[in-house]
């Protein structure tokens, strides 16, 4: 959830310039400091060193300060933190990231989905790969990214693994991060459109493997299709 207030762009300019390693690992900082840097109140910058806290991307103890953790001690899940690392200059190490988790985790989510026999989930797959699919025949981006993104968030939860669930926040950021940062391809590839479906029949007929290998095939798309936006090229959405 993205926080309000003053306080709330406060915590998004300290955590961009943390990202992009403008203020570095182990640098001390005093609240004055954040007072001064920002144009804020003691209560603006003592709230927004509570909220990083939060984040673990830093600790504040009496008569020492506040300090910068290393970048691998934060809570690398929090959406926050993923749209500060996809705004950083390398994004690329954050969105590689996110692919291999992708992949490490979707298709098993899959093949539980496929096993489940929920046949509400396996509506809801079916309702948002037809959302994509009138999306990208309107050419509407924005429908689209919101149609793939809660087609993830429901093929996570309907796994029944909890954990696999609470990953479709940080998928669903990776999804709308993109667009919003201009990391997306300009043409909706109608093969994406075409993968979600294999994987809500799939799911639907209750056959895991068939699902999993769907997913594995979207996963890897959407891998390959980062690999290309940042070598500079150009290719079709991959979802």
């Amino acid at each position: 959830m993205e926080l309000q207030g003053l306080h709330g762009q406060v915590v998004d300019r300290i955590g961009l310039s943390l990202a992009a390693d403008e203020i570095r690992a182990g640098e001390v900082l005093r609240l004055e400091d954040v007072q001064e840097r920002y144009g804020v109140s003691r209560t603006v910058a003592r709230e927004a060193v509570r909220v990083l806290e939060s984040k673990r991307a830093v600790t504040s103890r009496p008569r020492i300060g506040i300090t910068v953790r290393p970048m691998p001690e934060w809570n690398l899940y929090d959406p926050q933190v993923i749209r500060w690392r996809l705004a950083s200059p390398r994004r690329d190490v954050q969105l590689r990231e996110l692919a291999e988790l992708r992949a490490a985790v979707e298709p098993s989510a899959a093949a539980l989905a496929a096993a489940s026999g929920d046949a509400e989930a396996r509506q809801a797959l079916s309702e948002h790969a037809r959302a994509m699919a009138n999306a990208a025949r309107a050419g509407d981006s924005a429908g689209f990214v919101e149609a793939d993104a809660a087609f993830h968030r429901a093929l996570l939860g309907a796994s029944g693994n909890g954990m696999f669930a609470q990953l479709a926040e940080v998928t669903e950021e990776l999804l709308v991060a993109r667009r919003e940062l201009s990391l997306m391809p300009h043409d909706i590839d109608m093969a994406a459109v075409r993968r979600h479906q294999e994987v809500a029949e799939a799911v639907a007929a209750g056959r895991s493997a068939e699902a999993a290998q769907a997913v594995t095939a979207i996963v890897n798309a959407a891998h390959s299709e980062v690999e290309d936006l940042l070598a500079g090229g150009s290719c079709g959405y991959g979802g």
